[in-house]
């Protein structure tokens, strides 16, 4: 009788796991049904996957990212398959990938008007979502010139012996009397006080950098808030910078009440605007916070990519050396740099350019349609995602002869338009882009002129978490010059 009840009730029970699995397996049919139908209406869609309801082909894209190959492992194989412009779906949005630099024109320069920027909601909650990069129209216009109005020529030549003088501070506080030094992270140090003490002209208190660090690290992340996960610990690291930024903006706030004057500088230029009622306080503080994200962990990764490309090829080192040897004798002993200096140093930074060609610090960026867009015949739906890539054209021998070799010279000429995208471009072209060119210029011309160096280990890996990074932190033996 027992044995006959537990029967009874096992067959019961797999009957209804049968049903369960059956109304399962059919509602995921239905939903699966109606997501490719939806479709259906747009027959001019590119071709390509989407992969899974809502996940897509997102694994396999970040698979590709953790390994520094974007390109190689998820962009360049549907390229082959599909053509220069592809469908897939990630991060739960169906998405148009984009290549060439046709396209690239075609999309940065319609921002505001066909499409607009789309960042992951990791990113937006964690830069804020009142910084310039969430700002469309007139609203990104007027932060975008207060930033610029900084770094114009007559804002360079005051930056350029304020850069100098932390350069050389630098060195000789994490170089001296070293024998081997790493050169990313003492890069990302020294690009976080340049871009806080001599643009922003705040004040680097001791444990602010790490914290930036924690908030850095769930900007990518899936945004999971709960204990343990990147994004929590970034969303805490993020509160406590706010606590910091807004205090200092409180209290240059006053100052410039009670002075009536500004510094200049451009941090007070944007309390100014506050007070003056053209933006809020959280602008301020969103715009400072995603202005050094911007500023120092992209350029620090372009330095280290520089002293390892120059350290595998002698001869454009050499090179690069008597450029600055030249500039160097022409100088009285302790003189700064100037600006005119920094416009003297072209190779070295066609050295840069070539670099940010093989190794860009960004692998592009996000658009969302606003409108459908048609675009080479297809038609990308409004509410779709668009995706630029770097790599689409800097390793395309459409528009660089022999991609894969390291040739500074190819810059004498001019290259093709919106081919060479590392800092983007149209209205969304980087802001501070030229305080990355002094930065790199500077301590490249001090390092060069006082050290002899060399590489490690010359074959170093880069790989990404979230941003591409050299995994040894780029080593290199030195010893000072005579």
């Amino acid at each position: 009788m027992y044995i006959s009840m537990v029967l009874d009730m096992n067959f019961a029970l797999s009957v209804l796991s049968i049903c369960i699995a059956s109304i399962g397996f059919a509602l995921f049919m239905k939903l699966y049904l109606k997501y490719t139908s939806k479709f259906e209406t747009y027959k001019s869609i590119p071709e390509g996957k989407m992969g899974l309801p809502w996940i897509g082909e997102t694994i396999d894209f970040y698979k590709a990212q953790k390994n520094n190959k974007i390109f190689e492992e998820f962009v360049h194989p549907r390229i082959a398959k599909h053509g220069k412009i592809f469908k897939t779906k990630l991060m739960g949005s169906p998405t148009i990938v984009v290549n060439g630099a046709e396209a690239n024109k075609f999309f940065m320069s319609n921002e505001f008007k066909l499409v607009i920027s789309s960042w992951p909601s990791s990113s937006v909650q964690l830069m804020g979502k009142d910084s310039i990069m969430e700002k469309q129209g007139e609203a990104h216009r007027f932060l975008r010139g207060l930033i610029t109005s900084t770094l114009n020529i007559s804002g360079q030549e005051i930056l350029v012996p304020k850069i100098c003088d932390t350069v050389q501070c630098h060195l000789e506080k994490y170089w001296k009397g070293q024998e081997n030094i790493r050169i990313y992270p003492l890069a990302k140090k020294l690009t976080f006080t340049i871009v806080f003490e001599c643009l922003l002209g705040l004040e680097v208190h001791n444990g602010i950098l790490c914290v930036f660090k924690k908030v850095l690290e769930g900007v990518f992340a899936p945004p999971i808030n709960v204990p343990g996960s990147k994004f929590y610990r970034a969303k805490s690291a993020r509160k406590e910078l706010n606590r910091l930024i807004v205090s200092a903006v409180r209290e240059k706030k006053r100052e410039l009440e009670e002075e009536e004057k500004e510094s200049g500088t451009l941090f007070s230029r944007l309390v100014l605007a506050m007070i003056n009622g053209e933006i809020t306080e959280d602008e301020v503080v969103d715009n400072v916070i995603l202005l050094v994200f911007g500023a120092h962990d992209t350029t620090s990764f372009v330095i280290a990519m520089m002293f390892h490309m120059l350290g595998r090829y002698p001869d454009c080192y050499s090179r690069l050396l008597q450029e600055h040897n030249q500039i160097r004798s022409k100088k009285k002993p302790g003189e700064r740099l100037s600006y005119e200096d920094t416009k003297k140093m072209s190779y070295t930074w066609q050295v840069a350019r070539e670099s940010m060609r093989m190794f860009p610090p960004i692998f592009g960026s996000f658009r969302k349609a606003v409108v459908d867009i048609e675009y080479e015949g297809f038609t990308i739906p409004q509410g779709w995602k668009v995706l630029w890539t770097t790599y689409g054209t800097h390793l395309n021998e459409e528009y660089f002869e022999d991609p894969e070799t390291f040739n500074p010279s190819r810059f004498d000429k001019p290259v093709q338009s919106y081919s060479f995208i590392p800092f983007g471009g149209g209205p969304r072209l980087c802001a501070g882009y030229q305080l990355a060119r002094l930065n790199i210029l500077t301590l490249v011309h001090y390092v060069v002129t006082q050290y002899e160096w060399s590489l490690i280990y010359p074959d170093e890996n880069v790989v990404m978490d979230p941003l591409p990074f050299p995994s040894q932190g780029m080593p290199i033996r030195i010893s000072p010059k005579v």
